[in-house]
């Protein structure tokens, strides 16, 4: 092989690891300051924030004293997610995290966490629980969310559309996603 030939090789690699390493996340003040964003005012002095560490893990930025958990937004992927949810559903989120960082697909998580809760073996609220999402572009120049969407979630654990008195698609309000399953869920469309 050529010098002229190693180097175009050499250089075609250090291309594909540069493109391929994890971007870094944000401090962990603007971490915690961004995710408390999703949850509802009266709660984020005392919500516990989550958010990632320089190995792009999920750790705990702050501990706090109230139910409520907030995620930092995810600094691998291109829009801007934060989200907040009762403490009782983190179990839940936290094994679906590995299991989606296990390279597995949506369906084959949530099919593993159904059986898991069916088993005993994932601990999941058998009560209404909520979730606040917060979607949109950050500024961070500006310290804003641009194009903000804002989705409340009340988790009603196999509650069904004839249980509920509520549509199973999207239309103009409320409605159950996931009839029948330990997720069963009303999203609550906001601004």
């Amino acid at each position: 092989m050529s010098l002229r030939s190693a180097l175009c090789s050499l250089l075609v690699l250090l291309l594909a690891a540069c493109g391929t390493q994890a971007q870094s996340p944000p401090d962990a003040e603007t971490q915690i300051s961004t995710a408390l964003r999703a949850a509802p005012a009266p709660m984020r002095d005392a919500a516990t924030v989550l958010g990632y560490d320089d190995q792009m893990e999920v750790t705990t930025l702050r501990d706090g004293t109230g139910s409520l958990v907030c995620l930092a937004d995810d600094p691998r992927t291109d829009e801007f997610h934060v989200a907040c949810y009762h403490e009782a559903l983190e179990p839940f989120m936290k094994r679906g995290r590995e299991l989606s960082r296990q390279g597995k697909s949506r369906a084959v998580v949530d099919s593993i966490r159904r059986a898991e809760i069916e088993a005993g073996t994932l601990s999941y609220p058998d009560r209404p629980t909520a979730l606040y999402n917060l979607s949109g572009t950050y500024d961070a120049a500006a310290d804003t969310v641009r194009d903000a969407s804002r989705l409340r979630v009340l988790y009603v654990p196999n509650e069904t559309a004839e249980t509920t008195g509520l549509p199973t698609k999207p239309k103009d309000g409320p409605w159950l996603m996931e009839p029948g399953t330990p997720w069963a869920h009303v999203m609550i469309p906001g601004q």
